[in-house]
C-alpha cells in the first residue's frame, strides 16, 4: 500500500507594479496560507511592505490566512489599490471633458 507524501509544494506570489515575485515552498500537509508566507521569507525581500494588512488568497479567490493548502496551490498576496477603480474612472471622465472643452 502506498502512503501519501507528507509534504506539499506550493507557490507564494506577490504582485508588483512591474511584475511578480514568485517563491516555491515545501511544507508539511495541513499547512496554511500563513505558514506558506512565513516559510517563503517574503517579508525579508520586501521590508517596506506590511504583509499583515494585505489580503491573501488561492488562485484568485480571497481566503483567510488559516486556509489549509493543497499540493500545487498558488498562495497569493494582494496589494491594496492605490486608487479606487470607480474614482479612477471618474477622474478620467472629468479630465477627458476638460481636454475636449466640455
Amino acid at each position: 500500500m502506498e502512503t501519501a507524501d507528507p509534504l506539499l509544494v506550493v507557490e507564494v506570489v506577490y504582485a508588483l507594479a512591474d511584475g511578480q515575485a514568485l517563491y516555491s515552498v515545501t511544507l508539511p500537509r495541513g499547512s496554511t496560507i500563513q505558514d506558506a508566507l512565513e516559510r517563503s521569507g517574503i517579508i525579508w525581500h520586501f521590508p517596506g511592505v506590511d504583509f499583515s494588512t494585505c489580503k491573501v488568497g488561492v488562485f484568485g479567490k480571497v481566503r483567510s490566512r488559516d486556509t489549509v493548502l493543497s499540493d500545487g496551490d498558488r498562495a497569493e498576496i494582494y496589494r491594496s489599490l492605490l486608487v479606487d477603480s470607480k474614482d479612477a474612472r471618474y477622474a478620467r471622465v472629468l479630465s477627458g471633458k476638460r481636454r475636449d472643452g466640455g
